[in-house]
């Protein structure tokens, strides 16, 4: 089954403006514009008689000011979310849109990838919060777009983002953790009986941590057998 549409209004007193936002908005994959209108007053009468999903909404309308709609939205509406759509620039009015709890804040003249940026901003937050019934931080972060701390150079990052096939982050915390209390050099048969895994699992979890410059390794020839691989805590 196809995932419903996000039925969203527009609030815009230029009908060419108002029609192009309609024609982008239409292009975006999972919205479908259901009303433009002009004035305040035309927005208030057709919120009486339906409720949309999203608000394209313009400061600067004929017969009331854009961030007074929206409180008035406010009044009845919580679940409604808008985003502004402005020339607006001055601080109070973009501190007003913060506070009124606008979802997003674009500046015309608009940039159209900004313009699809923050839809699917919008659609994807919409869809997180469908799914989730707890939120962890990160969840938080990125419903509030919060910026990521910036990466030291010189400190390692825990886990990377993106990790190999076959690196399960998880067990990824556990090796590092048990790494922490081994001084000696050690091979991954002994490493492996350690963590409770496989062989071929602490190979793979010690040549990934080799990779990645976290431990070294240190090849040692015997006069018998195969050659022994043993790892060290850098």
């Amino acid at each position: 089954m196809s995932k419903s549409l996000i039925k969203v209004m527009i609030v815009e007193d230029d009908e060419t403006a108002a029609k192009i936002y309609e024609k982008f908005t239409d292009k975006a994959e999972g919205f479908q514009v259901v009303a433009i209108a002009n004035t305040g007053k035309q927005a208030l009468d057709m919120l009486n008689v339906f409720t949309p999903d999203l608000i394209l909404l313009d400061v600067f309308l004929p017969d009331m000011n854009g961030i007074d709609l929206l409180w008035e939205i406010r009044k009845n509406m919580r679940s409604l979310d808008i985003i502004m759509i402005t020339a607006a620039n001055d601080v109070g009015t973009v501190s007003e849109a913060i506070r009124g709890g606008a979802f997003s804040y674009i500046l015309k003249p608009i940039m159209i990838n900004k313009f699809f940026e923050v839809l699917e901003q919008f659609k994807e937050t919409r869809e997180k919060l469908v799914k989730l019934t707890i939120v962890e931080q990160e969840d938080v972060n990125d419903f509030f777009m919060l910026k990521k701390p910036r990466k030291d150079p010189l400190i390692r990052e825990e886990l990377p983002e993106k990790l190999p096939k076959g690196i399960d982050k998880h067990t990824l915390k556990k090796v590092r953790q048990q790494i922490k209390d081994i001084n000696e050099n050690i091979n991954a048969e002994e490493f492996s009986k350690i963590i409770g895994a496989s062989h071929s699992t602490g190979r793979r979890y010690l040549e990934y941590l080799v990779s990645i410059n976290e431990m070294e390794v240190e090849v040692i020839y015997g006069t018998i057998g195969r050659p022994e691989r043993k790892y060290r805590k850098k």
